[in-house]
């Protein structure tokens, strides 16, 4: 394993010998899922039941980290919030070719040849309904009950989800590396810095912002719907923010209809918890660092094959030109004076926001 391929050994016969030393009987169904950060398989057991193997990237997170999503993951699951937690694993079957070293408490993090793994049981759904009202409002009494759990006490080791750690670090590392091309660069810099600043000046100005844990990459491809309800997966980006980092990837489309489904997502969100309507002032900002931090994630990523295969236009001068035209869009409508209210919500230009990378891995710490 290199440390700029890190999935290079990762074969199907150490996929099924990882979990066999896990303490999965596998009976060699296998199927790649997609994900770009890390790696994660479905998974067939001699039960006839599928599991969900994650191996995460090696060197993105620490034990503590990881063992801490774990902690909220089971927090949530038995306070009846529909998150899907890692299972306990146990030592290796009798038959197993090898000894994978496992921790946590309950034990769900593996250590196997130098890849992090944890297994989950498999949950189906489909892609919730978001243009229904109803939807929207079940979606929001579930997110309040996230966020009580959320509340309850902080992250320890987990990141915390500001314009320092998403915005300012991203900027930092691509002023420092020659990823972006010479012509653009200076330009997009500074339109870069001159957004972080609003950024910056839109949270110092919400007195007593309240921090809790939240999922952190709530968009609708996290978030799968049965007839029971929705359900919440990939905590892999939880962290330490505001309750609106959670609702503002769910409301999509032309101005009337994103206010619409903002109110449906409140209504039901605040027939469980108070949400302070302050916060709506900060999801064009929050909408800022996810384009800066998304630009970032992927010139680090760059030199794994999976991202040049699945995103070529990432280094042509017009993706960093639109992505300059968009920063400075998201500059007018940060100068904008915020609504107070999801009725207020009618700023023209929500319309014309691109959110083609909404459901992209989120990777807030890098």
């Amino acid at each position: 394993m290199h440390a700029d391929t890190p999935y290079d050994d990762l074969t199907p016969d150490l996929i099924l010998d990882a979990l066999e030393a896990c303490g999965q009987r596998v009976d060699g169904r296998l199927l790649t899922l997609n994900s770009y950060e890390n790696r994660v398989f479905q998974v067939g057991l001699d039960s006839g039941h599928m599991v969900v193997a994650k191996f995460y990237r090696p060197g993105r997170w620490t034990d503590e980290q990881i063992l801490e999503e774990h902690a909220f993951a089971l927090e949530l699951a038995e306070a009846e919030v529909p998150a899907v937690p890692p299972m306990a694993l146990t030592h290796q079957l009798p038959y197993a070719r090898e000894t994978a070293s496992i921790s946590g408490t309950p034990p769900t993090l593996a250590h196997f040849k130098g890849h992090r793994i944890t297994v989950a049981h498999r949950r189906g759904g489909r892609p919730p309904e978001l243009e229904d009202p109803d939807v929207l409002r079940w979606i929001g009494r579930f997110l309040a009950r996230l966020h009580q759990v959320g509340a309850r006490s902080p992250f320890a080791h987990r990141v915390r989800l500001d314009v320092g750690t998403l915005g300012w670090q991203a900027h930092q590392w691509l002023a420092e590396h020659d990823t972006i091309p010479l012509d653009q660069r200076g330009p997009w810099l500074d339109t870069a810095r001159q957004a972080l600043e609003l950024v910056e000046a839109a949270f110092a100005s919400i007195d007593g912002l309240r921090w809790l844990r939240v999922h952190g990459d709530c968009h609708p491809g996290n978030v799968l719907w049965t007839p029971q309800g929705p359900h919440f997966v990939d905590l892999d980006d939880a962290g330490m923010g505001p309750a609106v980092q959670d609702l503002w990837m769910l409301v999509s489309g032309e101005p009337d209809e994103r206010r619409r489904q903002l109110d449906a997502l409140l209504d039901g969100y605040e027939s469980i918890a108070e949400f302070d309507w302050r916060e709506l002032k900060l999801i064009e900002p929050l909408r800022t660092l996810r384009l800066i931090h998304h630009s970032a994630w992927l010139a680090r990523r760059w030199h794994d094959p999976a991202f040049p295969a699945a995103f070529p236009w990432f280094e042509s001068g017009t993706y960093w030109q639109q992505q300059r035209d968009q920063l400075r869009q998201q500059i007018d409508l940060m100068a904008t004076e915020a609504p107070e209210h999801a009725s207020q919500l009618g700023i023209a230009n929500w319309g014309q926001q691109d959110d083609g990378d909404a459901d992209a891995d989120l990777n807030w710490d890098r």
